[in-house]
Parts: C-alpha cells; sequence; structure tokens
C-alpha cells in the first residue's frame, strides 16, 4: 500500500523544517538550530501532526505565532510557514524593517501570486535584506490531516466554508465564489502533496459541481504548464487504475446523518466531548477540564475508535485486567526475590530470577504507557456514559435507526417528545428533523401537532423551518431505500447502564448491530461498481484532466485502488467510519489491490454545531 496522504504531509512538513533539504536523519550531527513561524492555519495543519518533542528533533527550539510580538534573534535562521495573504505578507516586510532574524525561509502554505512576490522582494530590497531571504517556496500543504484517511480543509475559520455561510439567504455570488475557490485550492494541494492527477465525479447542479469544474480548469492549466508543472507522468499515474477517482459531494444530499444520535466511539467522542485536531477536552467538576490527544499511534484507538461503544467499554475492562495482572506479576517476582535483602533464600533464587526481573524492568516503560492509554480510555468512556445515561441515548440512537432503516416503530415519536428524561431539547430536535426527513406521509397539521410538542420541551423550531424548505426543494423520493440497516437489540445499552462503575458489559457479545449504508457509502458503492441502473452514474458528471478536451462521457469501468470522498459543507464521523467499514467488507477480485478510500470535508461538524447552523438559516426564513 502507498503512503497515505498523512504521511507525506509529514514528510513534506519534516523536509521544510529541514531547510526544505531532504530529512534529517540522526547520524551524529546536531541538527541546524531555528525557529519556527507560523499563522493560524500553519498551527492547525502542524498541530495533529508534529508534536512539540519531535519540532525539537528537527533542530525547532522556539515556535511562535507571526503575529506575536517577537525579539529580534541574530544570528539564527527563521522558517515562515503561513498563508500568503497581505497581513502575513506587512508582518514578514516589518520583521526585515527590524532585521529580526538573520536568515528567512520563507514557507508559503498556498502559491504566492506574482504580485505579492514582488511586492515582498521590494520590502526585502528597501530594507537591505535580499541576501537574507535564503529561500522562498510554495508548499501546497493547504489541508489538515487528522488521520491517514481523513483530511479537513478548515478548522479555525471554518465558519468561512460552512454550511451556513454556503447557503445562507444574504449569501452573494462573489462570497461563494472566495468559498469555492478556497476549497478549490485545499484540494489542489491534496493532489499536489500525493502526487496523482484523480478522476472526478460529482452530482449536477449544486455546489460540489462547482468545485469539480474548478478543480478539473485548475489541474488541466498546470498540466499544460509543462515547465512548471507539478504532476511529471512518472508520478501522477499513465493508467487510470493507478489515479485515484475523487467524488465530490455537496451536504444537502443527505442532511438526517449529520444530526443522527450515534453508536461508535469516535464519532461519540465528537459528539458530546470537545473534540478538535485531534484533542478532546473533558469537563469534571470543580475541577480543571482534562485535555487528551487521540493519537494514531494509540493501538486502542485505531483498533476501536469504529466500535460500538459496549463493546469499547468491554475492551477497556479486560485491559484494565490484563494491566493489573502484569503489575501483580511484577510484585510477586520482587517479593519471591526478597527484595528487603532479610531472607536467606532469596540469594539462592537470584540468579533465576534476575533474567525475568531484568525482562519486567525492561517492559516497564511499555507498560506505563499502556497504562496512561488506557486511563485515558477509561476517563474518556466514563464521561460518555455519564451522557449516555442522563440523555438516553440509547433510546434516541435506537428510534432513529428503524426510522432510518423504515423498520416498524415500537413507540410514538410524540411519546418520545413529551418524556421529559429523553434527551434535551437539542436532542429531540435532531431526532424529530431525521423523523421528518424520511417520513414520506407526514401532513401538515401532523407537523403543526409535533412542532407544538416541540415547543413546549423548549425546543428552537428555526432547524426544521429550514428543513422543511429544503425538504421542498430536494429529491429525497429514494431515501427509504438509502438506508439499510438497525439493530437486532431492542435496548443495546440496558446492560451497560445498569454497571456504570465497572464497565462489566453481560451479553454484550450477542449484541449484533446490522451494517447500514449511508447515502454517501451507497453513491460511492455505485459509483465504483459503474452501477448503470442506479442512474446514479448518469445524474454524476465526469472529469479527467488528462483528457485534451473536457468530456462527460464515461467510456469504461475502471479498478480504482483508492477513492476521496469529499463533501462540500461540512462532513462528520458517521460518514467517515462508514465508508471504512464498506472496505473492510468490501471483496477485492485476485491481482486488484485492497481499495482505500479517504474521507475529506471542507470542515468536520458534530450534530449541536449543525443544528446550529440549520437555525440560523431558519432565522434568515421569512
Amino acid at each position: 500500500m502507498t503512503s497515505s496522504i498523512r504521511d507525506k504531509q509529514i514528510a513534506a512538513l519534516k523536509q521544510m523544517l529541514n531547510l526544505n533539504s531532504p530529512e534529517y536523519k540522526d547520524n551524529g550531527s546536531e541538527p541546524v538550530w531555528k525557529v519556527l513561524i507560523y499563522d493560524r492555519r500553519g498551527q492547525d495543519i502542524l498541530s495533529p501532526l508534529i508534536p512539540i518533542k519531535e519540532l525539537r528533533e528537527c533542530g525547532v527550539t522556539l515556535h511562535l505565532s507571526i503575529h506575536s510580538e517577537r525579539d529580534p534573534i541574530p544570528d539564527v535562521a527563521a522558517i515562515y510557514f503561513c498563508m500568503p495573504d497581505q497581513d502575513n505578507l506587512d508582518r514578514i516586510a516589518q520583521d526585515f524593517q527590524n532585521n529580526v532574524y538573520e536568515k528567512y525561509y520563507l514557507n508559503f502554505i498556498s502559491a504566492i501570486c506574482r504580485q505579492k512576490l514582488e511586492d515582498l522582494a521590494s520590502s526585502a530590497l528597501q530594507t537591505e535584506n535580499v541576501s537574507h531571504v535564503h529561500k522562498i517556496y510554495d508548499q501546497y500543504l493547504n489541508f489538515i490531516s487528522l488521520e491517514d484517511e481523513l483530511f479537513i480543509l478548515s478548522n479555525q475559520n471554518a465558519q468561512s466554508v460552512s454550511y451556513y455561510a454556503l447557503n445562507r439567504a444574504d449569501a452573494k455570488d462573489t462570497d461563494v465564489e472566495v468559498m469555492m475557490d478556497d476549497t478549490v485550492d485545499g484540494l489542489y494541494s491534496v493532489f499536489v502533496t500525493l502526487g496523482t492527477l484523480p478522476i472526478i465525479r460529482s452530482a449536477r447542479g449544486n455546489a460540489a459541481e462547482m468545485v469539480a469544474e474548478k478543480l478539473d480548469k485548475k489541474l488541466r492549466e498546470n498540466l499544460r504548464d509543462t515547465r512548471n508543472s507539478l504532476f511529471s507522468s512518472e508520478n501522477s499515474g499513465i493508467y487510470n487504475f493507478q489515479r485515484p477517482l475523487l467524488v465530490v459531494l455537496d451536504r444537502n444530499i443527505d442532511m438526517a446523518t449529520p444530526l443522527h444520535h450515534t453508536w461508535t466511539y469516535q464519532a461519540l467522542v465528537h459528539d458530546v466531548l470537545k473534540l478538535n485536531l485531534n484533542r478532546v477536552t473533558v469537563a469534571q467538576e470543580q475541577k480543571k477540564p482534562k485535555t487528551f490527544d487521540l493519537d494514531p499511534k494509540d493501538s486502542f484507538w485505531t483498533t476501536h475508535k469504529g466500535s460500538p461503544f459496549p463493546t469499547v467499554a468491554e475492551s477497556i475492562q479486560s485491559e484494565l485486567e490484563h494491566l493489573k495482572n502484569s503489575e501483580e506479576e511484577v510484585k510477586q517476582l520482587k517479593e519471591s526475590m526478597g527484595l528487603d535483602g532479610e531472607s536467606d533464600v532469596a540469594l539462592a533464587m537470584m540468579s533465576d530470577n534476575t533474567a525475568k526481573l531484568t525482562s519486567a524492568v525492561n517492559s516497564l516503560p511499555q507498560l506505563l504507557e499502556k497504562k496512561r492509554l488506557i486511563d485515558m480510555h477509561t476517563d474518556l468512556a466514563t464521561s460518555i456514559l455519564s451522557v449516555i445515561k442522563s440523555r438516553r441515548l440509547d433510546l434516541l440512537f435506537e428510534f432513529e435507526e428503524k426510522v432510518m432503516s423504515q423498520a416498524s416503530l415500537d413507540k410514538q415519536i410524540l411519546d418520545i417528545i413529551n418524556d421529559t428524561e429523553a434527551g434535551t431539547a437539542e436532542d429531540k430536535m435532531r431526532l424529530f428533523i431525521i423523523y421528518y426527513i424520511y417520513t414520506h406521509s407526514i401532513t401538515d397539521s401532523d407537523t403543526d401537532m409535533y412542532s407544538s410538542a416541540l415547543e413546549k420541551q423548549g425546543c428552537d423550531l428555526s432547524p426544521l423551518k429550514y428543513i422543511k424548505r429544503w425538504k421542498m426543494f430536494s429529491n429525497i423520493t429514494a431515501t427509504s431505500n438509502q438506508y439499510g440497516g438497525g439493530t437486532k437489540s431492542v435496548n443495546m445499552f440496558e446492560k451497560l447502564l445498569s454497571h456504570t462503575s465497572s464497565f462489566v458489559m453481560e451479553g454484550v457479545k450477542n449484541l449484533v448491530v446490522k451494517r447500514h449504508t449511508f447515502p454517501v457509502t451507497r453513491i460511492v458503492d455505485e459509483l465504483l461498481e459503474n452501477k448503470q441502473s442506479s442512474g446514479t452514474s448518469d445524474e454524476f458528471r465526469y472529469f479527467d484532466p488528462k483528457q485534451l478536451r473536457s468530456s462527460d462521457g464515461f467510456k469504461s469501468k475502471n479498478n480504482f485502488s483508492e477513492v476521496i470522498v469529499f463533501i462540500v459543507g461540512g462532513g462528520n464521523y458517521i460518514e467517515y467510519q462508514n465508508l471504512l467499514e464498506y472496505v473492510r467488507n468490501k471483496t477485492v477480485s485476485p491481482g486488484i489491490p485492497q481499495l482505500r478510500i479517504v474521507y475529506g470535508s471542507t470542515v468536520v461538524n458534530n450534530a449541536p454545531e449543525f443544528l446550529e447552523q440549520l437555525s440560523l438559516l431558519g432565522q434568515e426564513l421569512h
């Protein structure tokens, strides 16, 4: 399997930190010491990929924000990693003026335009700094890798490319154009970093189509510029199966999944706790909140992030018992050796047990690290469990699963709305919107009755106002067939809720959550299999930047080994995990490489954030 997008971005960043020479390897010599200056976007890109310890190993002694107050440091090289916007360029010119550093290595996250480059050259000339500016690079790293198969384009300025920003009533054409250009710039960086040219499919008549058209044009322009092309024939793949398929989708194709109460570990962490750039914050009563880093190197996390929560709780319990046994072994070994020095037998046994003790001592650092990680997951699971109990998330999840898979309901939705213990006002609104989207027989009088009940429970009805309009203009006749799934257990969390102190999970192994296919996964499957019967292939435009002329003709079935799914308007961990599950369950023909799916989006929203955006859109409707 080729390197992941995350690996390639890390390699590019480390090369940059080594003054754009091939990555520094420890050969006994000291690295060149330098300072790192970044803007907010640069910080977002670096934060999930390179911890401070690794920055030090790369020779970075100091890392500072470009707009912070910085004292001059003579005789030192400074690496700048920032967007080529006017504020940053003005600040760099100010640093030239103040002779802050000895050597300047300027790395722009996106390509700097000719005019701005000339202005920068003028600043260097006027301040007699031309000889101090050693290198200027366009890095094409304008995206944030969160995992091997997951990236986003924005974090701290997520509002600028959010679903709300794209769909608000007063969005001007120029605003939308800027958003589309920013999105295309990020996707372009992804493919420059991967070193491959994609074949692009996108739905017609929405923001996704605009992104696909603009990206196709940008890739074509670069290919035509043979002297400066970023895609050489050697690494861009001559044959179709070596090239990735990029599927660009609009958030409007599925508005239920982003609001769905979830059941998998990672999606629950994102929904009920504060997860941002792989860092999660857990509030504690009368104590300072705890912050944890969810590292892809943490094997427990990588194994269980897509597992149902009860399975995770059971695994934590067995890991804790395993750790306890390991600690007991070390303790017994010390006792048997009589390390208090009073036992005569101890001397006779010393030679036999020394090897065992040495082995135990050597494994101690790994044991301590494992204990730290399991303690962290225990804290996270305990916090999630208390939210499941207080908001009855088990009940909400079960009901939504039945609604989305068109199964018969054992409860009336009005009963859940009126149940004061079943979720917050926000939870009830999420539940009802999903019910409203998937129920085709719902009348206006029914909706008014439900709205009145929701209002009595303190719900803000603005999101529903927007969804009503969305449903009116959307073609969602196929919704009933989009979601295969449900659960075989009626109260899958019941056993868990009765054993909160330790994660004892009786009967959990018998629980089978049926396989689900969310709309995004279904579309990807139909495009991969080129299923003509579904009509998806005809509804989706086809772009190949390597073809001389743009053509919508989709001539043959391609055996893609890599698919990049990109959602304009915000993605979520539920869809991401569903795509990974699809890959795990896909059978591969002999001689064809294992499929890899990468999920990307402009931003990654949890349900409360998405509901808030719908609320703002609803308030704008008269």
